[in-house]
């Protein structure tokens, strides 16, 4: 006896399997069964027949149509149903026991045997018969008190080899990555998957702040979202517990506004004893009960994740740390590179002119001292650089020293405006200066060479920064009592030098005073100066008790600096109404 293969056997078999997969009318019937159904894997159903489908209002096709998994007619322990379909499907062993189901309002106990079809040999099965009748049926769910069985001893190791491959399955994934939010989210998809849960949660936690925030969120999809969410560990006190105690805690009721009235089990992550994040599992109500082996299982997997966090974390720290060395090395190597050029430029001009002079290039004496002027200028502004690097080393080490005594104010705005204001008036500049009006003499408590090197420094970089319009040096007081170096005093007075140069871009402006940091290295090469201005300025006004702030609104909108000083003694102000009566 021989048998030859046919070529179009498979295909006979996919149509025979579509026609029996698209079976939901009385053609079941001649199976002699109450109820037939076939289903996959996930409990979906592939087609349906029920004697009893018009006594409860149950459309067959209407089960069948519904593909994306949210049965009308469902098991009411979903997990326990699916695990013994997914063993069936493994072991190919039919199993026969009792089950509810839920329709609508209804509850509905059926006596059902479920039997794997057969795949080819080398293929897995995918898909069940399953055959059934109806034992008894209730009113609604509220009538009945179902409870999962308790779970026989092969039950129970089936499910503890699960849990473990579980925690095999979630300790390779976070050990894959280094990623935080990618840790996060893939533990909590991987448990809600796995357990089929209705919402799986993950917080970090930062001692000493209370606060949690859901980081990674794995939810069914009738289940209303709270990632992103904040709240405190006191308003749940069973993250309160998990936390103290680092066991997990299983709560019926969770007291929570935004977490569901369902059974949750909360375990904390830690790390060397110490908790650094939250999970939050919530459990269906049916379910099966969950045993102390599966809560060990469970800090188990809290300890993997907490010290993948911590890693992570550390990962992280050490990333961004090198990154700031990378930054401060570069702009180390800008600024030496700007200062380099700034010290080269007036040395290189006192070489040249001298060397002319030297050289008897100059035709008459005249042409000779212009040719000594010129060096000499080229002096002075070498000697600027060089006080600007020397006077910053010293701001660095600590070793600034200062003479604070009571400056006055006038004295100040006086010389400052008696050096600064032919600097404008050469750019074709208007140059204002503007004192409070008082009757009596302002001073300040500060050091007069100091706050005089501030000041040069602040209108300096207005004028040079500045094309057109002009530099408004303007000051007030600000009548507040400040203690400085245990000494108390009246106010503040504030020195305010505006322009209407070329202004700075709002993301830039935070580099003003970072050391080694300037906006445009092309702008500085284009203005000059080492950009150490303004970082010395900052320096020495904070030695002196004040602070110094920078605004601008943008590029082409000019710019204003202000600084504060501590006020010596309260002055007596002339108010519009005085003045105007001693006019």
């Amino acid at each position: 006896m021989s048998i030859t293969a046919n070529s179009q056997l498979p295909n006979l078999v996919s149509e025979n399997q579509k026609a029996i997969t698209s079976k939901t009318d009385g053609s079941w019937a001649n199976l002699g069964a109450e109820l037939v159904y076939m289903q996959d894997g996930a409990g979906r159903y592939l087609s349906f027949y029920w004697q009893h489908s018009q006594k409860f209002c149950l459309d067959p096709q209407q089960v069948v149509a519904d593909a994306k998994g949210e049965a009308i007619f469902a098991p009411v322990d979903k997990v326990a149903y699916l695990e013994r379909l997914q063993r069936i499907l493994t072991t190919l062993v039919p199993e026969k026991f009792q089950c509810w189901f839920c329709y609508r309002e209804q509850l509905i106990e059926l006596e059902l045997t479920i039997s794997a079809i057969l795949p080819a040999l080398g293929s897995a099965a995918t898909t069940v018969l399953v055959m059934g009748r109806l034992l008894q049926a209730t009113v609604s769910k509220a009538e009945l008190n179902v409870s999962a069985p308790p779970p026989t001893g092969l039950e129970l190791t089936l499910r503890s080899q699960h849990n473990h491959q579980l925690v095999t399955q979630i300790t390779r994934n976070i050990r894959r990555t280094l990623e935080l939010d990618v840790i996060w989210q893939q533990t909590v998809d991987c448990l809600g998957e796995a357990l089929l849960l209705k919402r799986c949660i993950i917080c970090p936690y930062q001692p000493p702040s209370d606060k949690l925030k859901v980081i990674a969120e794995y939810r069914q999809k009738e289940v209303k979202s709270v990632l992103g969410i904040e709240m405190y560990a006191a308003s749940e006190p069973a993250f309160a517990q998990a936390l103290a105690t680092l066991e997990p805690i299983l709560v019926q009721n969770p007291q929570h506004l935004l977490l569901e009235q369902e059974k949750m089990l909360i375990v904390a992550t830690c790390y060397q004893d110490q908790p650094n994040g939250l999970i939050a599992a919530t459990l269906c109500n049916d379910c099966y009960e969950v045993t102390t082996a599966e809560l060990e299982l469970a800090k188990e997997v809290a300890d993997q994740l907490g010290t993948a966090i911590a890693h992570a974390t550390l990962y992280k720290e050490l990333e961004a740390a090198r990154q700031q060395a990378e930054e401060a090395s570069r702009l180390k190597s800008e600024f030496l590179a700007n200062v380099s050029h700034e010290i080269r430029t007036p040395l290189n001009g006192m070489i040249g002119f001298l060397k002319l002079i030297l050289d008897g290039m100059a035709d008459d004496p005249e042409e000779q001292k212009q040719f000594l002027m010129e060096a000499h200028k080229s002096s002075l502004h070498l000697l600027d650089v060089i006080s600007d690097i020397l006077d910053f080393a010293k701001i660095e080490a600590g070793k600034m020293e200062m003479e604070l005594r009571a400056v006055s104010l006038e004295e100040l705005f006086g010389n400052v405006g008696n050096f600064m204001r032919l600097q404008a008036e050469q750019r074709k500049l208007s140059f204002r200066m503007q004192l409070p009006e008082t009757s009596d003499e302002i001073l300040v408590y500060g050091d007069y060479q100091r706050l005089k090197q501030v000041m040069l420094n602040l209108v300096g970089n207005a004028i040079k920064f500045t094309q057109e319009g002009g530099v408004t040096i303007s000051a007030d007081v600000v009548r507040k009592k400040v203690i400085f170096q245990d000494q108390e005093f009246p106010g503040m007075v504030r020195v305010r030098v505006a322009d209407t140069g070329i202004g700075v871009s709002l993301d830039k402006q935070d580099k003003l005073f970072q050391l080694f940091s300037q906006v445009d290295g092309s702008r500085t090469r284009q203005y000059g100066g080492t950009g150490l201005g303004l970082v010395i300025s900052q320096k020495l006004v904070e030695a002196m008790g004040g602070e110094v702030h920078f605004y601008s609104l943008g590029e082409g909108l000019g710019s204003t600096v202000t600084f504060t000083v501590p006020l010596y003694q309260q002055p007596v102000m002339v108010s519009s109404t005085e003045s105007s009566s001693q006019d």
